[in-house]
């Protein structure tokens, strides 16, 4: 139903996107061809014995590693919105991290279910799987990509402490990732300014802020019923990637509050 919902949002929006190449259909396509993708990846997912998905980690693991290194390689790396997050294929880009999250988590559970009984140990429970993630996670960090660093650090520990690593070991990790990742967002210029536009809009509205406001605007115009699928104004290059990140903003303005509520 979201997947349903989605296209049909991105078919509101995408076609007045500067980057829809003059096709009112360019990002509905690409997005249904990503979807039959998934849903025949998900198919397969879910046929295939398990048992050969935990003999197979390392395959995973090895890609999704030359994936990631692909994304500082021009030109098959690409570098948009400051960050070196694609690679590019011939039928589109790709995000590496997005296999990474599998990899990370197909590693883990292997792991913990080989040296079942060293969880509890420092170096078997705790640094040789860490170093190991450590692989994966170096590169993503490394693209300026904090939030699938720390979504996949976070999966990471979660899967650690259900089979049973101490917890005295994974609170400090928990507290050295925050900070780690505060320290970064801070030094980094574009996170910098976007955490600052963030904690304060209206100061930054003429740079920063000026996405944050425009979505305010978008939800606030919409009110609880909207103002119906198709009229939105903000996507009318008001509100910059309306069709991408800030797509919620779209539909609270065109399907108001009771649909935003619902999603």
């Amino acid at each position: 139903a979201l997947s349903a919902l989605g296209i049909v949002m991105l078919f509101s929006t995408g076609a007045f996107a500067q980057e829809s190449h003059g096709d009112i259909y360019f990002f509905v396509k690409r997005q249904a061809f990503w979807l039959t993708i998934s849903l025949l990846c998900a198919l397969i997912g879910a046929l295939v014995d398990y048992h050969w998905w935990r003999k197979s980690w390392w395959l995973v693991f090895i890609i999704s590693l030359a994936l990631l290194i692909l994304c500082f390689v021009p030109p098959i790396g690409l570098r948009i919105n400051g960050s070196r997050r694609w690679i590019q294929l011939g039928f589109g880009t790709f995000q590496p991290s997005e296999l990474a999250k599998v990899a990370v988590v197909f590693f883990t559970a292997w792991w913990f279910e080989k040296f079942e009984k060293d969880a509890g140990r420092f170096f078997k429970g705790f640094v040789f799987p860490i170093a190991i993630v450590s692989l994966v996670l170096v590169p993503i960090s490394r693209q300026e990509d904090l939030g699938y660093t720390a979504l996949i650090g976070a999966a990471v520990l979660c899967v650690m402490f259900v089979a049973g690593m101490r917890l005295r070991w994974i609170l400090p990790i928990v507290l050295v990732g925050v900070v780690g990742i505060l320290y970064l967002a801070i030094h980094i210029e574009e996170r910098r300014d976007r955490l600052l536009a963030f904690l304060n809009p209206e100061e930054y509205q003429a740079s920063g802020g000026y996405q944050q406001l425009q979505g305010l605007i978008a939800i606030g115009s919409g009110g609880v019923d909207g103002l119906g699928l198709g009229e939105g104004r903000q996507k009318m290059l008001y509100l910059p990637y309306a069709h991408t990140d800030f797509i919620f903003p779209m539909i609270g303005e065109e399907l108001g509050l009771r649909v935003t509520l619902v999603i």
